[in-house]
């Protein structure tokens, strides 16, 4: 991209009152923004307001700016210490504009596709490769169970090569890119994409820092905001509509009842895609907002083969991958602790062992990784059991 054609770009995204939808009306209009600013202000007030138009023969106050760090930005070889994940290349910046051959059908057809898309990553990778990508989202704040899943449906969804997309958020989103990142292993593939809800020249959360350097080796970072935008509440509902306009379907692991992942299932389910759900214990409020959506029609699902059926022509290489995200065992203990969270006193009077006795087992159990102790002196089974 040229200088002059990104500055008719940023000119357009950043003039007052105008909006993606704005934009989109005066782009089919009159073409390339360099056109759009070339009108007359009668010609463009056939198309948008009056004060649209008025705000069209202004030049924002912060364009040039914002012209001068988006350049750089794209050129730049290395972290300038501005917050890109640390050894991000001039080749990984990108920025797709709409109408352009590299941006996304699956957004297109959405509501509300934004005007420019802000890519960070492997530039062997670009958001067409997404036709069979899952969502993967979830609470911020998961069980140790819900956490589990969510890294396990993600690589089993990788095993099977599909692309796992997500929002880079703590909890649920963090274990499904790391679980995509498991399956790619070093292969050479997209394995998954992180919508995120700031500018692309800072990492938020910031303790995701080396999780964001990962998925630019072997995936990308999205952002439709421009560069320097800091994480406002606002932003994040926008966000999720890009995960669901991206992915084919959606999958949330666990969810309150009023959360930004039920938001995410909505607009899944209002684009005509599917909505996937895992249920969980009914003591649990994370796993309320699975039951809701379960309710609502979403399919439930307990392996990877749930979700995959529901995409026919992938049916065939699920049957040479991991269909599953566990696997069942023949511990009788761990039949008695069964999948919600339990006390030793209530597992004692199911199993007859001393207290004595299921502490040391539960150690022991803990410490092979079948077992997750929770607070409140609670035992959980993990799906790898």
């Amino acid at each position: 991209m040229e200088r002059a054609e990104l500055a008719g770009w940023l000119r357009l995204s950043l003039t007052s009152g105008i909006g993606d939808a704005g934009a989109r009306r005066l782009l089919a209009a009159f073409g390339l923004p360099e056109r759009i600013f070339a009108q007359q202000d009668a010609a463009l007030r056939e198309v948008v307001s009056h004060a649209q138009a008025d705000a069209l023969q202004q030049t924002p106050a912060n364009l040039q700016a914002q012209i001068d760090l988006t350049w750089q930005w794209l050129h730049a070889a290395t972290d300038d210490g501005s917050g890109n994940p640390a050894g991000a290349t001039a080749a990984s910046r990108r920025i797709v504009t709409l109408g352009d051959p590299g941006y996304p059908a699956s957004l297109l057809e959405t509501a509300d596709p934004p005007l420019m898309l802000y890519l960070l990553g492997n530039a062997d990778f670009d958001l067409t490769q997404l036709g069979h990508s899952i969502a993967v989202v979830g609470s911020r704040n998961p069980t140790p169970q819900g956490a589990t899943n969510a890294r396990s449906f993600a690589r089993a969804l990788g095993d099977a090569g599909l692309p796992v997309v997500s929002g880079l958020a703590l909890g649920v989103d963090g274990a499904a890119h790391q679980g995509a990142l498991d399956a790619a292993g070093d292969l050479p593939r997209l394995a998954t994409v992180a919508v995120v809800g700031t500018g692309l020249d800072r990492v938020y959360p910031a303790r995701h820092r080396d999780l964001a350097h990962r998925i630019t080796q072997q995936g990308l970072i999205v952002s439709e905001l421009p560069l320097g935008t800091p994480p406002l509440t606002q932003n994040f509902p926008k966000r999720n509509r890009l995960i669901a306009g991206l992915a084919r379907g959606t999958l949330v692991v666990e969810a309150a009842l009023q959360s930004g992942s039920l938001i995410t299932a909505r607009l899944t389910s209002e684009q005509g895609k599917e909505v996937f759900a895992i249920p969980g214990s009914i003591h649990s409020p994370q796993s309320r907002g699975c039951h809701a959506l379960i309710r609502q029609g979403a399919k439930l699902v307990e392996s990877v083969s749930d979700i995959l059926e529901e995409l026919p022509p992938l049916q065939a290489r699920a049957a040479g991958g991991n269909g599953h995200a566990g696997t069942a065992t023949e511990d009788p203990l761990l039949d008695a602790l069964g999948f919600d969270p339990v006390s030793l006193d209530a597992l004692s009077a199911r199993t007859g062992w001393s207290a004595a006795a299921l502490q040391a087992k539960m150690l022991e159990l803990e410490l092979d990784g079948h077992v997750a102790r929770l607070p409140g002196g609670l035992f959980q089974r993990s799906a790898s059991t």
